[in-house]
């Protein structure tokens, strides 16, 4: 028994460590560090981006690079931005003194602390905490590009899919479809990666719209904010909320005071209130997991029907909005109802 008990332990100590790759480097799952040990995966990510010879390409958490040496094959250069240092010195001790060394620019630093350069196509396997800042930096960036494809958590990937009337519907969907088409891909299992993650993932391709849609990003947010407060609740009944209303009206009044200061400072434009955001200063990149559990203030019984409210629902009614729900409305109809609601006057940012 002894004698086996040996053995076992010795054999134990022959395997490499799970969270090792064959070059010895240690991937901390706290910093989101998942590789791509698959390469039947990696190809078909390289076919599904759409590479051509003459692309720029930025890959964003290289690793050590087992994608980076199929994105060197299919295009002309890979800037490679990478946080972990000790990634970066196997990267280049890897290509170092190959046909590809002068191919490959490596930055060290957060992408998204990192002016990004120029590029024809993105593609990334990334630490799932970044996926909503990450998305949106890429999605304003200039000047713009053909596509992104990139490994998404699968959940933030359906959510960023998702259509009206799906259940993962939400205000990331329509944020995000605002400015790209978005298709899913592939579904990836979490045995494709060293260490394995806890949960699936999913490729993602997000296409920048173009032209881009002509629209204030702050007033659409704080829109879009408001109708998904509850999405599956009909827009009449979330547009009579007090407290929607009670800011609605401070943002009514305050334009109207500065048209008729004629003030067109872009300080005082600034001190009027986001409707949605009490610091005034969030930006839509931030997930809404929680959109749906928000609790609002019913308005409905206090007696009291302020001209304000009655032209609010107005705008609803003009456009046949009142019973209608969020989870189910589509871009050209947010836009519409947008449309309308500054047409009375009524703004968002």
């Amino acid at each position: 028994m002894a004698g086996g008990k040996i053995k076992k332990e010795k054999a134990k100590s022959n395997r490499a460590p799970a969270n090792h790759y064959q070059g010895g480097i240690s991937f901390h799952k706290s910093k989101g560090q998942h590789i791509l040990k698959n390469p039947l995966l990696v190809d078909s990510i390289v076919q599904k981006a759409g590479i051509k010879s003459t692309d720029v390409i930025l890959e964003i958490g290289p690793g050590t690079g087992n994608l980076t040496k199929k994105l060197l094959e299919a295009g002309k250069e890979v800037i490679a931005i990478e946080l972990d240092s000790r990634m970066v010195l196997e990267l280049q001790r890897r290509f170092q003194g190959t046909p590809f060394s002068n191919r490959l620019k490596v930055i060290q630093g957060d992408v998204l602390k990192t002016d990004l350069p120029h590029f024809d196509i993105c593609v990334a396997n990334i630490p799932y905490q970044i996926s909503s800042p990450l998305t949106f930096k890429l999605l304003f960036h200039q000047p713009g590009f053909r596509c992104a494809v990139i490994m998404f958590q699968r959940e933030f990937a359906m959510r960023l899919a998702a259509q009206p009337g799906d259940n993962l519907y939400c205000r990331l969907s329509v944020n995000t479809q605002l400015y790209a088409r978005v298709s899913h891909l592939l579904k990836v299992g979490r045995n494709n990666f060293r260490p394995p993650p806890k949960v699936d993932s999913s490729v993602v391709r997000i296409e920048p719209r173009k032209p881009r849609p002509q629209v204030n990003a702050k007033e659409w947010d704080g829109f879009i904010r408001i109708c998904f407060i509850r999405k599956n609740k009909t827009l009449g009944s979330i547009f009579r909320q007090k407290n929607v209303l009670s800011l609605l009206e401070k943002n009514y009044k305050t334009l109207l005071s500065l048209q008729s200061q004629n003030d067109s400072s872009e300080d005082a434009t600034m001190n009027i209130l986001r409707l949605g955001d009490s610091n005034g200063d969030q930006s839509m990149e931030m997930d809404d997991e929680m959109d749906d559990e928000m609790e609002v203030e019913d308005g409905e019984g206090d007696g009291e029907v302020s001209e304000f409210k009655d032209k609010v629902l107005a705008v609803l009614r003009e456009g046949d909005f009142e019973e209608k729900r969020a989870s189910k409305l589509s871009q050209q109809e947010f836009l519409f109802l947008l449309s309308l609601f500054n047409k009375a006057g009524i703004h968002f940012s």
